[in-house]
């Protein structure tokens, strides 16, 4: 059991009327969209707060989230895994909803991270969000044999009702849908609309299948962002989703976005989830089966390639991290940290251990190095180890980088420290050797 455990016409049914005072989006005009680099979205968000979020001019000012080098990430086999709770997700959507500001939140599971070894675009849209917390068990369980702070899954099916039960706010949130059927689409809204006061679906548009660039007209993205919501849950499949979030993210001006898998199907009652009992054991895909059994292929297939890459890399971690440990009982784990101003690029000398300990300190050279907007090269050739929080960190700063134009390299990798990153699922991050 632990084995598999690890393992055409487009309708826009948007709706009037779901609960009272809801607007008739059809009626709703807005301005032309255009396109921004991801770094001035931010700040266009920022600035549009009270427009979008509340609408109150006289709100407290709105704070600013953590910045991606204060996230508690983890590389969990090439992609990155925040180390939080359910109350802290609550409390980042919250923010992300005051100040009107981009936040995009995945929620990597087994599926995720095999087609993220496939496909470099669904990877890069999972690197660039600005949470991933854990949605698989079998995450989760790597994630402890590699004795990280993860110790607990928190489900993307979880999260809406998580903020369905939280306590009664100033600032309700107002969900739109995207995706699943007409019938599915209006059951999933009456139940969000339990209590208005929370949580609001306030439309949804079901375009039918197809892809993701029938998913993208101008129309559809207009009726998108002339719901004035501020949460777009997207729920078109795993893959599709992610993608269509990624090529369509400056298009957008619904602040929060979310694929969450099945919760639309969850919320209207069209498939029941698993009982709290198998989700704890990590046993909610033989309910899902049950319930839908077109997926038993999914599921053995990913459940092979997952149980390879335990034996292969996740079990050779383990044993490196378990000596780590034992190492730093006995001599504790010393990193220096240089740097050089080249003019046109900055390298930072990585000398001793790059471990989970150090990432405070590390994280303020590299946004002393993001700020410069140059290149970033990362010297490791006196660099002994690097664990999992490390690389999660690295990953961090190659998506602040990225986000202002800049680049990442690594230069100076020994054998060592190049088998390191192999066996995290780095290898898209290792310097191409010249013939």
């Amino acid at each position: 059991m632990e084995v598999w455990a690890l393992a055409g016409l487009v309708r826009h049914g948007l709706v009037t009327g779901v609960m009272k005072g809801v607007p008739n989006f059809s009626s709703v005009t807005v301005d032309p969209v255009t396109q921004w680099p991801r770094a001035r979205a931010k700040l266009r968000y920022a600035s549009a707060a009270s427009t979008i979020a509340t609408g109150d001019a006289d709100r407290d000012p709105p704070v600013a989230l953590p910045d991606d080098l204060s996230r508690r990430v983890y590389c969990i086999l090439g992609i990155p895994i925040d180390a939080i709770e359910m109350s802290e997700v609550l409390g980042r959507i919250q923010l992300a909803a005051r100040n009107a500001a981009p936040f995009v939140i995945s929620t990597p599971n087994v599926n995720f991270l095999i087609n993220s070894r496939k496909d470099a675009e669904f990877r890069e849209a999972v690197l660039e969000s600005d949470l991933c917390p854990t949605d698989g068990m079998p995450l989760v369980w790597i994630a402890r044999l590699l004795g990280t702070t993860i110790k607990q899954r928190v489900a993307g099916s979880d999260i809406l009702d998580a903020l369905k039960s939280r306590a009664r706010s100033d600032q309700p949130l107002k969900v739109f849908l995207f995706g699943s059927t007409e019938s599915v689409a209006a059951a999933a809204a009456r139940a969000l609309n339990v209590d208005p006061s929370v949580l609001t679906c306030i439309g949804w548009i079901c375009p039918g299948f197809g892809t993701i660039e029938e998913l993208s007209t101008d129309r559809l993205l207009e009726k998108i962002n002339s719901s004035n919501a501020n949460f777009l849950v997207a729920a078109l499949g795993a893959k599709n989703g992610q993608l269509w979030l990624q090529r369509n993210h400056e298009r957008l001006r619904i602040p929060i976005r979310a694929h969450l898998g099945a919760v639309i199907n969850f919320q209207a009652g069209e498939v029941k989830r698993a009982p709290p009992v198998l989700r704890q054991l990590g046993l909610e895909w033989l309910w899902r089966i049950k319930e839908e059994p077109y997926l038993w292929r999914r599921y053995f297939s990913d459940g092979l390639v997952l149980l390879h890459l335990l034996i292969t890399r996740s079990l050779p971690l383990a044993i490196e991290a378990q000596f780590l440990r034992q190492r730093n009982k006995r001599k504790g784990h010393d990193l220096v940290i240089d740097t050089t101003d080249h003019g046109d690029c900055v390298t930072l000398s990585l000398i001793g251990f790059a471990v989970g300990s150090h990432a405070e300190k590390a994280a303020s050279y590299f946004r002393n190095a993001i700020a410069g907007k140059k290149q970033v090269v990362i010297d490791l050739s006196s660099t002994r180890a690097v664990d999992a929080r490390f690389f999660g960190l690295l990953l961090m700063l190659r998506k602040q980088l990225k986000a202002h134009g800049s680049t990442l390299k690594f230069a100076g990798m020994s054998g060592k420290i190049d088998r390191l990153f192999r066996l995290h699922g780095l290898e898209y991050l290792i310097p191409q050797r010249k013939a």
